[in-house]
């Protein structure tokens, strides 16, 4: 196999940590001798080991005899600092592991070329750049966390028809994409910090709002909903589902008191932000949980919340997945409501677009420069 091969297991490893190390991102490493990999392992959870130890461990049980002179990839540079756990780049030393193999450097300025450059002045060959795209959208919101502190990464995910309707004009939505698709929301829930919907959303579906995926342990995000007059009923499932997840709702300024002090008795944070034309301002909202430790939020909101998000220039990543079915008519609930530019030119574009099919659904990905949205005008 050849590095890239191997740079391949170590992000299948890492995968398996998304969702659960925030705010650490989620590495993976396999130990490699001979062309045979010795060991393997990921990143678990945040103050737990760290991949490159899970791996050499493993290895060292498996065949320790193999260990000293073998190779190391990983998806993320190792760390060359003393944090919850000792440096990685000790680790690899100790082990004596002559070559460390690296997907992408780490983005953190303070530590910027630390740990490849250690190892590389101990001796150590060290590789860098292999897979490196893939590496870093496997951890975009911990890169984006890193140069954008306090300010979440935005996911906006959607699913319409064909003719780019949510629902009927009764409001049934139940279901326009298929279980796969489903299920594929329910990981992006997953890997989410938090998910965030409008109370348009919580009245008319009275959601949960948690991670739900058969056969895994999924983490819930925390729940954040748009509420600008309080209008959330003490009893909606937001607030009763049993869940570790917390609940925040974020409503204009000067709430009714009383109202605020039943749901903060139900456990449920209350937060206040300033009131534009289009809503709650979200710009304002987005350095609140920012704040609250948020680094990655998923938007799941209806037509009002989707276009006031792209509008309020918040949004990184859309997750856009499309059914195989229409209305066949214009008066069905649309996947954005409000009022769109003028010219074509204006128009929302996507960048690093990717397609995915779950099924007869397709999901197609792509990214917004939020530096450029913050500039429009018009919309």
């Amino acid at each position: 196999m050849t590095d890239t091969e191997y740079m391949r297991q170590a992000l299948e490893e890492a995968a398996k940590g998304k969702g659960f190390t925030s705010p650490n991102p989620c590495v993976g490493a396999v130990v490699v001798k001979n062309d045979e990999i010795i060991g393997r392992g990921f990143h678990p959870k945040a103050g737990g080991p760290h991949a490159e130890v899970v791996a050499i461990d493993n290895a060292l049980a498996n065949a320790p005899d193999k260990v000293i002179g073998a190779t190391i990839y990983v998806t993320l540079e190792p760390c060359n600092h003393y944090g919850k756990t000792p440096p990685c780049t000790k680790k690899i030393l100790d082990a004596g592991i002559t070559r460390v193999v690296v997907a992408c450097a780490d983005p953190n300025p303070n530590v910027e070329g630390g740990g490849n450059a250690f190892l590389r002045a101990k001796g150590i060959e060290v590789i860098s750049g292999i897979l490196e795209d893939e590496a870093s959208t496997l951890i975009e919101d911990f890169i984006w966390a890193i140069q954008h502190p306090k300010d979440p990464f935005v996911t906006l995910k959607c699913a319409a028809t064909l003719d780019g309707h949510i629902a009927t004009r009764t409001g049934d939505s139940k279901w326009i994409t298929n279980d796969a698709s489903r299920a594929f929301g329910h990981r992006l829930r997953h890997e989410a910090d938090a998910i965030l919907v409008g109370s348009g959303t919580l009245h008319a579906d009275d959601p949960s709002l948690t991670a739900r995926i058969k056969g895994f342990p999924a983490v819930d995000p925390a729940r954040v909903v748009l509420d600008s007059r309080l209008t959330i009923r003490p009893d909606a499932k937001v607030i009763t589902t049993d869940s570790r997840a917390p609940v925040i709702v974020v409503t204009g300024p000067e709430p009714p008191a009383d109202k605020r002090r039943q749901l903060e008795d139900k456990g449920v944070t209350v937060i206040a932000a300033d009131l534009t034309d289009n809503g709650l301002d979200l710009r304002q909202v987005m350095i609140k949980l920012g704040a609250m430790s948020i680094a990655s939020l998923l938007v799941e909101g209806g037509g009002k919340v989707a276009a006031s998000a792209l509008r309020a220039g918040i949004v990184n990543k859309v997750c856009y997945f499309i059914a195989p079915k229409f209305l066949g008519a214009n008066d069905g609930i649309p996947v954005f409501s409000g009022t769109g530019p003028e010219k074509i030119k204006d128009a929302f574009e996507l960048d690093r677009v990717t397609t995915r099919r779950f099924g007869a659904d397709i999901l197609v990905t792509g990214y917004l420069d939020r530096q450029n949205q913050f500039k429009r005008t018009g919309v």
